[in-house]
């Protein structure tokens, strides 16, 4: 267990993966965040997070960004393939308390060219990377809405704990919101760090980029 507090606490950095880059939250992404806003899906997508809608005109994007990127807590990425450089998702630090080694990851909005695919876990895995191994944080938290069940199937998927559900934890949107929490504790990381990248290797992966082997299989 770690025991050289305080933490570091985060400074926008771009953070690059094989599959995805994470860049600091920035005007120019825009017109790719927005497409997002305007997927089918985009309700289901925004359902449970604290936006009110997804925003109806670039301009709006633009005006939000500049709002955001005022911000260290939350602290806003892009989420970029590196592919074709177009941002295809955001996700933020937030609650950051480096007194107390704890930080957690969310305002996650990834679309549909990276949710459920490789990017989305490898832009887990690069928040993860940077909170446990550089900025040296001894626990690492995600939160969700108790019925958001993607959102909590992802997060043990990623190897997180359940810790349980908080009851009438926030009022979202004119209702009642119990949450539940889940961490990845420092002690538990090279462990899992190791296993991220056996499964994120390209070998891992065919010419179509799907994958041999599941990650709950290594």
């Amino acid at each position: 267990m770690m025991t050289h507090l305080p933490a570091l606490a985060p400074s926008p950095v771009t953070l690059a993966g094989q599959y995805v880059r994470l860049e600091p939250l920035q005007l120019i992404h825009a017109a790719s965040l927005w497409q997002i806003d305007q997927h089918a899906t985009a309700a289901d997508l925004f359902r449970f997070l604290p936006d009110d809608v997804p925003l109806p005109a670039v301009t709006d994007m633009q005006a939000w960004i500049t709002e955001k990127t005022s911000s260290t807590d939350p602290l806003f990425y892009a989420c970029v393939d590196q592919s074709t450089q177009q941002a295809v998702g955001r996700q933020a630090l937030m609650r950051i308390t480096p007194s107390h080694g704890v930080i957690e990851m969310g305002h996650v909005l990834w679309g549909p060219a990276m949710a459920r695919r490789r990017l989305a876990t490898e832009a887990f895995f690069l928040f993860a990377s940077h909170v446990f191994d550089t900025l040296r944080y001894r626990r690492f938290e995600w939160k969700c809405h108790a019925l958001n069940q993607p959102s909590r199937a992802a997060a043990l998927r990623f190897g997180f704990s359940f810790e349980g559900i908080f009851r009438q934890h926030m009022w979202v949107k004119g209702a009642n919101r119990d949450t539940a929490w889940f961490s990845i504790i420092d002690e538990e990381w090279p462990i899992l760090s190791a296993r991220y990248r056996r499964w994120l290797a390209a070998e891992n992966f065919d010419p179509k980029g799907q994958q041999i082997r599941a990650l709950a299989d290594i």
